[in-house]
């Protein structure tokens, strides 16, 4: 006699601060998402990102009401004085240094904030696998964006024999792709600073190369590079890469794969490259990332019907598709109580004094009562247009009987 609603409040006034790596598309789609949900919001697009920030600002002011929705191009230090205000949600894509600082910023008004950051996302390869298609597959995902990506492979996990495989075939998908001369190749894009050039040069060890290696900083150009037998000490295991180079770490199996993934903070992404199903299992169950790709990488993201976000160190809360909905509204539970007497009769058990009747009623009250299920719905609807139908048939039958010249 009672009727439950769930009402979708928007939050209010939402920041959302965007990246560098892909500064259209980290920018506009969870603004796209918050006004959905009926937010006002200030748009924050990333200051590295110089050309793709000035068309945001240029051209939103053109179509939206100036009042709910503004651009701010600010850099790093007007952004901390930005964070300093009063917002009603928060969202952050970059680097988990910076989200640290933005959530920081977020506790002092307890602000709910969703970041997305990075890591470093794993590769897993077994025995099982096509290496010549995971080849084609792990380095597409390395080599766009030239690795910066913050789902792109970080590092491949497998055994020798393996990786060596992986190795040749990696050879000829680069010479395939880019030629013999990479850095001519118009389908190789570039560093996006000098300081992000010279921090991922200083991570390749040049007697760790065994394909790739080649730079030019003056055209901040970093050939796509593999490592081989990198070990998790050395320097370029230590950061997220966020560049075209590879490192191989060698293991004796599946498990130990695994041993080394949980070892390490919680990555963004995931990928397994196997075609047995209890080895997909295992390491499903038994490992935890933002995402996971089975036998292909990055292509997990393109779900609209699928959350995507970290956890842990590469973030906390997840969008896209209704999920980008439902992070930016709070979700209000609202019960509207019948006032008539008999519903006043049925709850009158709570009232004192308590007997042990009232008290087993209210036990059998308070039980989670099972939903409503459709599970056989299909089935009953056929059972009763049969029935009908049987029905139908008899009643013409019996009428014809009756009618029927003789």
């Amino acid at each position: 006699m009672d009727e439950v609603l769930i009402f979708n409040d928007p939050y209010g006034v939402v920041l959302v601060i965007g990246a560098w790596n892909y500064p259209i598309h980290v920018s506009l789609t969870p603004m796209i998402a918050a006004i959905a949900a009926g937010n006002t919001v200030i748009l924050k697009p990333s200051e590295v990102a110089v050309a793709s920030a000035n068309i945001i600002s240029d051209l939103i002011p053109k179509y939206l009401d100036k009042e709910c929705y503004k651009v701010i191009l600010a850099d790093s230090k007007d952004t901390s004085s930005l964070l300093e205000e009063r917002f009603d949600y928060i969202f952050f894509t970059g680097s988990s240094k910076i989200g640290r600082i933005v959530h920081s910023a977020a506790n002092k008004y307890l602000t709910p904030t969703t970041l997305e950051l990075g890591g470093k996302s794993p590769v897993i390869i077994d025995n099982t696998a096509n290496v010549d298609i995971a080849a084609r597959r792990i380095l597409w995902g390395k080599c766009m964006n030239v690795g910066q990506t913050c789902v792109a492979p970080d590092y491949l996990l497998c055994n020798k024999e393996v990786g060596q495989k992986f190795i040749n075939s990696a050879k000829n998908v680069l010479n395939e792709w880019y030629g013999e001369n990479a850095e001519v190749s118009p389908d190789l894009g570039r560093i996006i600073n000098d300081n992000h050039f010279h921090r991922i040069s200083n991570l390749i060890a040049p007697e760790k190369v065994v394909v790739g290696g080649k730079s030019n900083a003056e055209d901040r150009f970093i050939q796509p590079t593999i490592l081989d037998d990198v070990h998790p000490n050395d320097k370029i295991m230590q950061e997220e890469i966020f560049g075209p180079v590879l490192p191989i770490v060698y293991v004796d199996d599946v498990k130990d794969a695994v041993k080394y993934v949980n070892s390490n903070d919680k990555p963004l992404a995931l990928y397994l490259f196997s075609t047995d199903k209890k080895t997909i299992d295992f390491v499903l169950n038994n490992t935890f990332s933002g995402g996971v790709t089975v036998n292909d990488t990055v292509m997990h993201v393109t779900l609209d019907n699928a959350p995507f976000g970290g956890v842990g160190n590469s973030g906390m809360g997840t969008y896209h598709g209704k999920y980008g909905f439902d992070t930016f509204v709070h979700k209000k539970a609202v019960l509207i109580k019948n006032l008539g007497a008999m519903g006043e009769r049925i709850g009158s058990v709570r009232y004192p004094p308590y007997t042990e009747s009232k008290l087993n009623t209210l036990v059998k009250l308070l039980k989670l009562q099972p939903p409503f299920s459709f599970k056989y719905a299909k089935n009953f609807l056929i059972f009763s247009v049969g029935i009908l139908f049987a029905i139908l048939f008899n009643t013409l039958d019996a009428t014809y009987k009756k009618y029927k010249p003789r």
